[in-house]
Protein backbone atom coordinates (compact mmCIF):
# COMPACT_ATOMS: atom_id res chain seq x y z
CA UNK A 1 0.00 0.00 0.00
CA UNK A 2 1.81 3.26 -0.81
CA UNK A 3 2.26 5.80 1.91
CA UNK A 4 -0.59 8.62 0.97
CA UNK A 5 -3.51 5.52 0.83
CA UNK A 6 -2.44 4.23 4.18
CA UNK A 7 -2.46 7.95 5.70
CA UNK A 8 -5.59 8.92 3.88
CA UNK A 9 -6.56 5.40 5.88
CA UNK A 10 -5.52 5.80 9.25
CA UNK A 11 -7.21 9.23 8.98
CA UNK A 12 -10.88 7.61 8.23
CA UNK A 13 -10.47 5.57 10.60
CA UNK A 14 -9.49 8.21 13.43
CA UNK A 15 -12.46 10.21 11.64
CA UNK A 16 -15.04 6.57 12.45
CA UNK A 17 -13.77 5.69 16.21
CA UNK A 18 -16.70 6.80 18.14
CA UNK A 19 -16.53 9.99 19.77
CA UNK A 20 -17.44 8.93 22.93
CA UNK A 21 -13.98 6.87 23.07
CA UNK A 22 -12.34 9.81 22.04
CA UNK A 23 -14.08 12.31 24.81
CA UNK A 24 -12.04 9.64 27.24
CA UNK A 25 -8.75 10.52 26.58
CA UNK A 26 -8.32 13.61 27.97
CA UNK A 27 -8.41 14.22 31.39
CA UNK A 28 -12.04 15.25 32.86
CA UNK A 29 -12.91 17.09 36.37
CA UNK A 30 -15.34 16.82 37.98
CA UNK A 31 -16.83 18.22 41.78
CA UNK A 32 -18.55 15.50 44.00
CA UNK A 33 -19.83 17.77 47.21
CA UNK A 34 -22.11 15.97 50.00
CA UNK A 35 -23.19 17.51 53.21
CA UNK A 36 -21.41 15.05 55.42
CA UNK A 37 -17.96 15.33 56.96
CA UNK A 38 -15.17 13.61 55.04
CA UNK A 39 -14.00 10.77 57.88
CA UNK A 40 -18.35 9.78 57.52
CA UNK A 41 -18.57 6.29 57.22
CA UNK A 42 -21.10 6.83 55.28
CA UNK A 43 -19.70 9.41 52.75
CA UNK A 44 -16.75 6.81 52.48
CA UNK A 45 -19.32 4.16 51.83
CA UNK A 46 -21.37 6.43 48.41
CA UNK A 47 -18.36 7.84 47.59
CA UNK A 48 -16.00 4.07 47.19
CA UNK A 49 -19.40 2.73 45.09
CA UNK A 50 -19.18 5.90 43.35
CA UNK A 51 -16.04 5.18 42.13
CA UNK A 52 -16.29 1.49 41.20
CA UNK A 53 -18.96 2.47 38.95
CA UNK A 54 -17.31 4.69 37.16
CA UNK A 55 -13.97 2.69 36.58
CA UNK A 56 -16.61 -0.16 35.67
CA UNK A 57 -17.58 1.78 32.55
CA UNK A 58 -14.22 2.69 31.59
CA UNK A 59 -12.94 5.74 33.32
CA UNK A 60 -9.40 5.83 34.99
CA UNK A 61 -9.30 7.88 38.15
CA UNK A 62 -6.05 10.34 38.24
CA UNK A 63 -5.83 9.52 34.60
CA UNK A 64 -8.89 10.49 32.74
CA UNK A 65 -10.55 11.45 35.62
CA UNK A 66 -9.91 13.69 38.09
CA UNK A 67 -12.75 13.70 41.41
CA UNK A 68 -12.40 16.58 43.38
CA UNK A 69 -14.59 15.68 47.09
CA UNK A 70 -16.12 18.45 48.96
CA UNK A 71 -17.68 17.88 52.51
CA UNK A 72 -20.02 20.46 53.86
CA UNK A 73 -21.71 18.73 56.83
CA UNK A 74 -24.78 20.96 57.20
CA UNK A 75 -23.00 24.06 57.27
CA UNK A 76 -24.43 26.80 54.64
CA UNK A 77 -21.38 28.84 55.05
CA UNK A 78 -19.10 25.94 53.74
CA UNK A 79 -21.79 24.59 51.15
CA UNK A 80 -21.36 28.61 49.27
CA UNK A 81 -17.69 28.55 49.44
CA UNK A 82 -17.03 24.95 47.96
CA UNK A 83 -19.80 25.54 45.65
CA UNK A 84 -17.84 28.72 44.44
CA UNK A 85 -14.62 26.97 44.08
CA UNK A 86 -15.82 24.15 41.96
CA UNK A 87 -17.86 26.63 39.41
CA UNK A 88 -14.82 28.91 39.37
CA UNK A 89 -12.34 26.14 38.43
CA UNK A 90 -14.65 25.20 35.39
CA UNK A 91 -15.04 21.38 36.75
CA UNK A 92 -16.96 19.45 33.97
CA UNK A 93 -19.46 18.02 35.68
CA UNK A 94 -21.00 18.87 39.04
CA UNK A 95 -22.82 15.96 41.60
CA UNK A 96 -24.72 17.18 44.70
CA UNK A 97 -25.90 15.42 47.64
CA UNK A 98 -29.10 16.83 48.99
CA UNK A 99 -31.24 20.12 48.52
CA UNK A 100 -29.14 22.61 50.28
CA UNK A 101 -26.11 21.55 48.68
CA UNK A 102 -28.03 21.61 45.41
CA UNK A 103 -29.37 25.01 45.91
CA UNK A 104 -26.10 26.43 46.47
CA UNK A 105 -24.51 25.41 43.92
CA UNK A 106 -27.82 26.05 41.18
CA UNK A 107 -27.05 29.77 42.87
CA UNK A 108 -23.67 29.69 41.01
CA UNK A 109 -24.03 28.27 37.73
CA UNK A 110 -26.66 27.63 35.23
CA UNK A 111 -24.44 26.04 32.63
CA UNK A 112 -22.32 23.59 34.35
CA UNK A 113 -23.89 19.59 33.91
CA UNK A 114 -25.24 18.90 37.57
CA UNK A 115 -26.18 15.35 38.50
CA UNK A 116 -27.85 15.01 41.83
CA UNK A 117 -28.39 12.38 44.58
CA UNK A 118 -30.45 12.59 48.01
CA UNK A 119 -33.54 14.70 46.87
CA UNK A 120 -36.85 14.48 48.53
CA UNK A 121 -39.00 17.23 46.11
CA UNK A 122 -36.69 18.22 42.48
CA UNK A 123 -39.74 19.92 41.09
CA UNK A 124 -41.50 21.44 44.22
CA UNK A 125 -37.81 23.03 44.93
CA UNK A 126 -37.46 24.26 41.07
CA UNK A 127 -35.44 22.44 40.57
CA UNK A 128 -36.34 20.50 37.26
CA UNK A 129 -39.97 21.57 35.23
CA UNK A 130 -40.51 17.55 35.55
CA UNK A 131 -39.52 14.36 35.71
CA UNK A 132 -39.21 12.96 32.46
CA UNK A 133 -37.97 16.40 30.86
CA UNK A 134 -36.00 18.28 33.48
CA UNK A 135 -35.18 20.73 31.07
CA UNK A 136 -32.24 22.96 32.91
CA UNK A 137 -28.59 21.78 33.81
CA UNK A 138 -29.66 19.54 36.32
CA UNK A 139 -31.54 16.37 36.59
CA UNK A 140 -30.28 12.99 39.10
CA UNK A 141 -32.37 10.93 41.78
CA UNK A 142 -34.84 11.44 44.43
CA UNK A 143 -34.67 9.22 47.61
CA UNK A 144 -37.51 9.88 49.26
CA UNK A 145 -41.52 10.37 48.51
CA UNK A 146 -43.56 11.92 50.99
CA UNK A 147 -46.03 8.92 51.44
CA UNK A 148 -43.14 6.80 52.65
CA UNK A 149 -44.19 8.86 56.01
CA UNK A 150 -47.07 5.91 56.52
CA UNK A 151 -44.61 3.86 56.15
CA UNK A 152 -42.26 4.86 58.90
CA UNK A 153 -45.18 5.20 60.87
CA UNK A 154 -46.57 1.36 60.28
CA UNK A 155 -43.44 0.45 60.99
CA UNK A 156 -42.74 2.24 64.00
CA UNK A 157 -46.33 1.41 65.10
CA UNK A 158 -45.66 -2.73 64.39
CA UNK A 159 -42.14 -2.57 67.00
CA UNK A 160 -44.02 -0.06 69.49
CA UNK A 161 -48.11 -1.00 69.65
CA UNK A 162 -47.81 1.07 73.28
CA UNK A 163 -47.22 4.05 70.86
CA UNK A 164 -49.51 7.10 71.48
CA UNK A 165 -47.18 10.01 70.01
CA UNK A 166 -45.34 10.32 67.50
CA UNK A 167 -42.38 13.22 67.66
CA UNK A 168 -41.53 14.15 63.96
CA UNK A 169 -37.92 15.54 64.41
CA UNK A 170 -36.13 17.91 61.52
CA UNK A 171 -34.25 21.09 61.53
CA UNK A 172 -36.41 23.62 59.05
CA UNK A 173 -33.00 24.87 57.64
CA UNK A 174 -31.22 21.67 56.45
CA UNK A 175 -34.96 20.30 55.23
CA UNK A 176 -36.99 22.85 53.83
CA UNK A 177 -39.06 20.41 52.44
CA UNK A 178 -40.12 19.11 56.25
CA UNK A 179 -43.64 19.68 56.13
CA UNK A 180 -44.53 17.57 53.16
CA UNK A 181 -43.81 15.08 55.30
CA UNK A 182 -45.79 16.08 58.46
CA UNK A 183 -48.89 16.64 56.66
CA UNK A 184 -48.38 13.13 55.40
CA UNK A 185 -47.89 11.54 58.84
CA UNK A 186 -50.75 13.88 60.22
CA UNK A 187 -53.13 12.99 57.80
CA UNK A 188 -52.14 9.13 58.33
CA UNK A 189 -51.25 8.80 62.24
CA UNK A 190 -55.06 8.68 63.17
CA UNK A 191 -55.27 5.53 61.03
CA UNK A 192 -52.33 4.02 63.28
CA UNK A 193 -53.88 5.77 66.79
CA UNK A 194 -51.52 8.38 67.27
CA UNK A 195 -51.23 11.70 67.36
CA UNK A 196 -47.97 13.55 65.85
CA UNK A 197 -46.22 16.42 66.69
CA UNK A 198 -43.24 18.27 64.91
CA UNK A 199 -39.98 18.45 66.95
CA UNK A 200 -38.09 21.71 65.02
CA UNK A 201 -34.84 22.04 65.51
CA UNK A 202 -31.77 24.43 65.02
CA UNK A 203 -29.03 23.02 67.06
CA UNK A 204 -27.83 19.67 69.28
CA UNK A 205 -28.92 21.82 72.25
CA UNK A 206 -32.32 22.43 70.77
CA UNK A 207 -32.64 19.07 70.00
CA UNK A 208 -31.55 17.13 73.50
CA UNK A 209 -34.17 19.70 75.11
CA UNK A 210 -37.18 18.99 72.96
CA UNK A 211 -36.30 14.80 72.73
CA UNK A 212 -36.04 15.16 76.44
CA UNK A 213 -39.58 17.27 76.65
CA UNK A 214 -41.00 14.83 74.38
CA UNK A 215 -39.73 11.81 76.02
CA UNK A 216 -41.03 12.45 79.54
CA UNK A 217 -44.82 11.33 78.11
CA UNK A 218 -45.22 8.01 78.49
CA UNK A 219 -46.24 6.07 75.10
CA UNK A 220 -43.65 8.47 72.72
CA UNK A 221 -41.91 7.52 70.00
CA UNK A 222 -39.76 9.17 67.64
CA UNK A 223 -39.60 9.50 63.69
CA UNK A 224 -36.17 11.56 62.11
CA UNK A 225 -36.86 13.04 58.91
CA UNK A 226 -34.46 12.36 55.69
CA UNK A 227 -32.30 15.90 57.16
CA UNK A 228 -28.49 16.56 56.54
CA UNK A 229 -28.78 17.56 60.59
CA UNK A 230 -30.43 14.60 61.95
CA UNK A 231 -27.33 12.49 59.51
CA UNK A 232 -24.60 14.75 60.77
CA UNK A 233 -25.45 14.48 64.22
CA UNK A 234 -26.84 10.64 64.66
CA UNK A 235 -24.14 10.22 67.18
CA UNK A 236 -26.18 12.55 70.30
CA UNK A 237 -29.58 11.42 68.51
CA UNK A 238 -28.94 7.90 68.64
CA UNK A 239 -27.79 8.42 72.31
CA UNK A 240 -30.86 10.12 73.33
CA UNK A 241 -32.91 8.05 72.05
CA UNK A 242 -31.35 5.34 73.90
CA UNK A 243 -31.12 7.03 77.49
CA UNK A 244 -34.87 7.46 77.52
CA UNK A 245 -36.22 4.06 75.79
CA UNK A 246 -37.42 5.55 72.81
CA UNK A 247 -38.62 3.83 69.99
CA UNK A 248 -37.30 5.28 67.03
CA UNK A 249 -37.47 4.87 63.41
CA UNK A 250 -34.65 6.61 60.42
CA UNK A 251 -34.64 7.16 57.04
CA UNK A 252 -30.72 6.21 56.54
CA UNK A 253 -29.60 2.40 56.96
CA UNK A 254 -26.58 3.87 58.99
CA UNK A 255 -28.33 5.14 61.71
CA UNK A 256 -29.81 1.02 62.38
CA UNK A 257 -26.32 0.45 62.05
CA UNK A 258 -24.62 2.53 64.50
CA UNK A 259 -27.62 1.67 67.01
CA UNK A 260 -31.04 3.17 66.26
CA UNK A 261 -34.10 0.85 66.04
CA UNK A 262 -35.19 0.97 62.89
CA UNK A 263 -34.41 2.20 59.62
CA UNK A 264 -36.32 1.98 56.69
CA UNK A 265 -35.42 4.42 53.19
CA UNK A 266 -33.54 4.15 50.04
CA UNK A 267 -29.54 2.38 49.30
CA UNK A 268 -27.82 5.25 49.31
CA UNK A 269 -24.91 3.30 48.30
CA UNK A 270 -27.27 2.19 44.95
CA UNK A 271 -28.55 5.95 44.21
CA UNK A 272 -24.22 6.67 44.04
CA UNK A 273 -24.26 3.48 41.78
CA UNK A 274 -26.96 4.92 39.47
CA UNK A 275 -25.42 8.59 40.03
CA UNK A 276 -22.18 7.46 38.52
CA UNK A 277 -24.13 6.19 34.92
CA UNK A 278 -25.20 9.27 34.67
CA UNK A 279 -21.85 11.34 34.90
CA UNK A 280 -20.64 8.92 32.38
CA UNK A 281 -23.83 9.60 30.24
CA UNK A 282 -23.17 12.86 30.36
CA UNK A 283 -19.41 13.68 30.18
CA UNK A 284 -19.92 11.24 26.77
CA UNK A 285 -22.12 14.20 25.53
CA UNK A 286 -25.49 14.08 26.66
CA UNK A 287 -27.24 16.67 28.38
CA UNK A 288 -29.08 16.83 31.40
CA UNK A 289 -32.24 18.20 30.51
CA UNK A 290 -32.86 15.03 28.30
CA UNK A 291 -31.89 12.77 31.38
CA UNK A 292 -35.32 11.63 33.35
CA UNK A 293 -35.23 12.09 36.79
CA UNK A 294 -35.34 8.81 38.78
CA UNK A 295 -36.39 7.36 42.05
CA UNK A 296 -34.83 5.24 43.73
CA UNK A 297 -34.90 1.25 42.94
CA UNK A 298 -33.99 -0.52 46.10
CA UNK A 299 -35.38 0.41 49.68
CA UNK A 300 -33.70 -0.92 52.54
CA UNK A 301 -35.62 -1.74 56.04
CA UNK A 302 -32.52 -2.37 59.13
CA UNK A 303 -33.29 -3.11 62.51
CA UNK A 304 -31.28 -2.99 65.59
CA UNK A 305 -32.52 -6.31 67.24
CA UNK A 306 -29.83 -5.34 70.72
CA UNK A 307 -31.67 -2.13 70.52
CA UNK A 308 -34.59 -3.39 70.63
CA UNK A 309 -33.58 -5.91 73.43
CA UNK A 310 -32.43 -2.98 75.14
CA UNK A 311 -35.29 -0.22 75.84
CA UNK A 312 -37.72 -3.37 75.89
CA UNK A 313 -39.45 -4.10 72.57
CA UNK A 314 -40.12 -7.28 71.12
CA UNK A 315 -39.97 -7.48 66.90
CA UNK A 316 -42.86 -9.16 65.74
CA UNK A 317 -41.68 -12.07 63.59
CA UNK A 318 -43.91 -10.28 60.24
CA UNK A 319 -42.02 -7.02 60.70
CA UNK A 320 -38.63 -9.41 60.72
CA UNK A 321 -39.56 -11.24 57.62
CA UNK A 322 -39.46 -8.35 55.54
CA UNK A 323 -36.09 -6.98 56.80
CA UNK A 324 -33.38 -6.44 54.81
CA UNK A 325 -30.70 -6.98 57.49
CA UNK A 326 -31.35 -7.36 60.83
CA UNK A 327 -27.96 -6.32 63.31
CA UNK A 328 -28.64 -8.73 66.28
Amino acid sequence: MRRREFMALLGGAAAAWPLNARAQQRMRRIGVMMPLAESDPEARAVAAAFERRLESVGWAISRNLQIEYRFAPADDKRIEKFARELVESHVDLIVARSTPVLAGVLERTRTIPIVFTNLSDPIGTGVVTSYAQPGGNATGFTAYEYSLAGKWLEMLKEVAPAARKVAVLFNPETAPYAHHYLSFIQTAAPDFGVMANAISVRSVGEMERAVEAHAREAGTALVALPDGFTLNNRAPLLAMAARHRLPAIYSFRIHAAEGGLLSYGPATVDLYRRAASYVDRVLKGEKPANLPVQAPSRYELVINLRTAKAIGLTVPPTLLARADEVIE
